[in-house]
């Protein structure tokens, strides 16, 4: 997916190219295993123009060329970016949040779905798209051990040589810190309504927030 980022990043650079090349576009898609959903559907149900779709896709069939990804591709995406550490348990969360079917399996369609959440989305968009991610049995709510395994998986990920002088156990003061702030009513869980709360309200709790940003 990493590919696909920087391929949105040079999108503000491209200029529009000739009608004909967007035909040819069309016929690619066509020529997948899995099509997507029409351009103007998908234009109509994000925040990206048809023409960041078309760039998007493009990236998205060089990494997926059978027009899906499953958790294993997503595994060797991430570990690619990420080589002085151990991605394969932030991928797999991160998979299991983008796949909103649970099918196992993400299409284009799931893909750019997230994407302009967390791109273009609002701030409570992208705070319950992290809230899902967090809650890894989609049951709602955030234990603590939900949220020790996300942020073990994001230091596991990032890798000593991000880290140098991080002591083992920081992931659990990271956390500590969390739900001591989060779980206003002391229950021992975090509800989406706490979570957006205790974030929009806390600038640290944004910020380390935006550490999950960083690693999409």
């Amino acid at each position: 997916m990493g590919a696909v980022m920087g391929t949105f990043s040079s999108l503000q650079t491209k200029q529009r190219r000739p009608s004909k090349d967007k035909i040819e576009d069309e016929m690619e898609m066509a020529t997948v295993c899995y099509r997507p959903e029409g351009l103007e559907q998908l234009e109509a149900q994000t925040n990206f123009s048809k023409r960041e779709l078309q760039v998007l896709y493009r990236g998205f069939k060089n990494e997926c060329p059978s027009g899906v990804v499953n958790e294993d591709t997503f595994k060797q995406i991430y570990s690619q970016f990420f080589p002085h550490g151990d991605a394969s348990m932030y991928a797999h969360y991160l998979f299991n949040a983008f796949d909103a079917a649970q099918s196992g399996s993400v299409k284009f369609e799931d893909f750019v779905a997230a994407l302009s959440i967390l791109l273009r989305g609002s701030i409570h968009e992208k705070l319950r798209w992290t809230f899902n991610l967090y809650d890894l049995n989609k049951d709602g709510y955030i234990n603590k051990e939900e949220m020790m395994d996300i942020v073990k998986a994001i230091y596991d990920m990032m890798g000593k040589y991000t880290y140098p002088i991080l002591k083992e156990d920081a992931p659990k003061q990271h956390v500590d810190l969390f739900f001591q702030k989060m779980d206003k009513n002391k229950d021992g869980v975090v509800t989406l309504d706490e979570f957006i709360e205790s974030c929009q309200e806390d600038d640290n709790i944004m910020r380390s927030l935006q550490l999950f940003e960083n690693v999409m």
